[in-house]
């Protein structure tokens, strides 16, 4: 898992960047042909990072439940986004991804809830396949804020 979670700090760095980079308004920004816009992917995934790791494993996420609320699957931006909003991210960007490797390498993931992928169609049985899925998953989204750069002409 040393592979994995070096790629998900190396995807992070390009989250946290852009968070840094860009402004506000590029953000919050949702182009023609689009439903959601860079922050929202940017939160989305570290939130669904936390709901498959943790959530299904029975424990408590790294994140609020407000966080949970606002960027999880089904979800869309409701509004613009603060700097408050954007300055969180930015931490829980790698705080939330270090805790969980801790956490794997401590074993503190005992149990875990099977949960098929809507996506997919595939069964996550266990918290390795969980941490795995959610890196795809992430990889997918920070594709997509490449096609929110590309379609802003950022």
């Amino acid at each position: 898992m040393d592979f994995t979670f070096d790629v998900f700090a190396k995807t992070r760095g390009f989250f946290k960047a852009y968070l840094e980079e860009l402004s506000l308004a590029q953000l919050n920004a949702i182009p023609n042909g689009f439903n959601n816009n860079i922050i929202w992917n940017i939160g989305h995934s570290i939130v669904t990072e936390q709901i498959l790791v943790y959530k299904l494993s029975g424990l408590k996420p790294n994140v609020s439940d407000a966080l949970i609320a606002k960027y999880k699957k089904g979800t869309k931006p409701d509004g613009k986004a603060t700097q408050e909003e954007v300055d969180e991210l930015k931490a829980l960007a790698f705080s939330t991804i270090e805790h969980t490797e801790a956490d794997f390498g401590s074993k503190v993931f005992k149990t875990f809830n099977e949960y098929t992928l809507s996506t997919t169609g595939n069964t996550l049985t266990n918290v390795n396949q969980a941490i795995q899925f959610a890196l795809i998953h992430e990889g997918m989204h920070a594709g997509y804020i490449l096609a929110l750069l590309r379609a802003l002409k950022v």
